[in-house]
C-alpha cells in the first residue's frame, strides 16, 4: 500500500472524473452550487470506501461468474444507508440530489473500483483506494460547483453559508445564467480534462522517455 501514490492516482493521475470520465452523469447534473457539490462527493466518498471495504473482504468468497451482481447489491446496501440518513438528517440536500443519490448504485466510479482494485487487494488498502478515488471526485465537483455557481448565479455558498443564504458576489445583471445549464457543464468540464492533460503533460513526457531508453 502506497498512500502517497494512490493519493496523487485520485486527485490527479487516475481521476475518476477528469482522467477516467466515470461518472459524467451526476457531475454534470448536480454540479451548480457548492451545496450540491458537496454533498454528492461526501455520499460518494463514503459509499466507495465501505464498498471497496467489504468487497475486499469477501473477494475471496464471492464466485467469479456473480461477482459483478455481488458487488451490485453491496453497493446498494450502503446506497440505501446513505440516502435514508440523508432524507433524515439533510433533508435540503436529499431533495436537491432527488434521483441522483439512487442512481450512484449503478456509478461506474464505484463498480470499476470494486472490480479493478478492491477485488483484487486488502481491505487496507481497497480502503485507502475508496477514500483517494472519492476525494479526487470530490475535489471536481467542488470545482466544478464554485465555478458554475460564481458564473451563472453570482453567488458562492448558497445552501451552506450565511444561513443558507450563501454571499452574493455578482449583481444581478452580471452572472451568465448559460453557465449554471447543462451546457454550462459541459463547458467547465472539458475546460477541467484540458487544463488536468496539460498539468500532466511532463509526466508523461518522463514516462515516454524512459521507455524509449528500455
Amino acid at each position: 500500500m502506497d498512500l502517497k501514490k494512490q493519493l496523487k492516482e485520485g486527485l490527479l493521475t487516475q481521476n475518476p472524473v477528469l482522467v477516467q470520465l466515470l461518472g459524467m452523469c451526476s457531475t454534470l447534473a448536480i454540479t451548480t452550487s457548492l451545496f450540491n457539490g458537496l454533498g454528492m462527493g461526501v455520499a460518494v466518498t463514503a459509499i466507495l470506501t465501505c464498498s471497496n471495504i467489504v468487497i475486499s473482504l469477501l473477494r475471496k468468497v464471492i464466485p467469479d461468474k456473480i461477482r459483478i451482481a455481488a458487488y451490485i447489491v453491496v453497493i446498494a446496501g450502503f446506497v440505501t444507508i446513505v440516502d435514508l440518513l440523508l432524507q433524515a438528517y439533510v433533508q435540503e440536500l436529499a431533495e436537491s440530489l432527488g434521483v441522483f443519490i439512487p442512481l450512484i448504485v449503478v456509478n461506474c466510479i464505484i463498480l470499476g473500483r470494486a472490480e479493478a482494485f478492491a477485488s483484487k487487494n486488502s481491505v487496507a488498502a481497497s480502503a485507502v483506494d475508496g477514500l483517494c478515488q472519492g476525494i479526487g471526485y470530490t475535489v471536481v465537483l467542488v470545482v466544478m460547483s464554485v465555478i458554475r455557481e460564481f458564473l451563472g448565479c453570482g453567488t458562492f455558498g448558497a445552501g451552506i453559508l450565511n444561513g443558507g443564504k450563501g454571499y452574493v458576489l455578482l449583481g444581478s445583471q452580471y452572472p451568465a445564467s448559460l453557465i449554471a445549464q447543462p451546457v454550462g457543464g459541459f463547458l467547465t468540464l472539458g475546460i477541467l480534462i484540458a487544463l488536468t492533460q496539460w498539468l500532466m503533460r511532463p509526466a508523461k513526457k518522463k514516462e515516454g522517455s524512459r521507455d524509449g531508453l528500455r
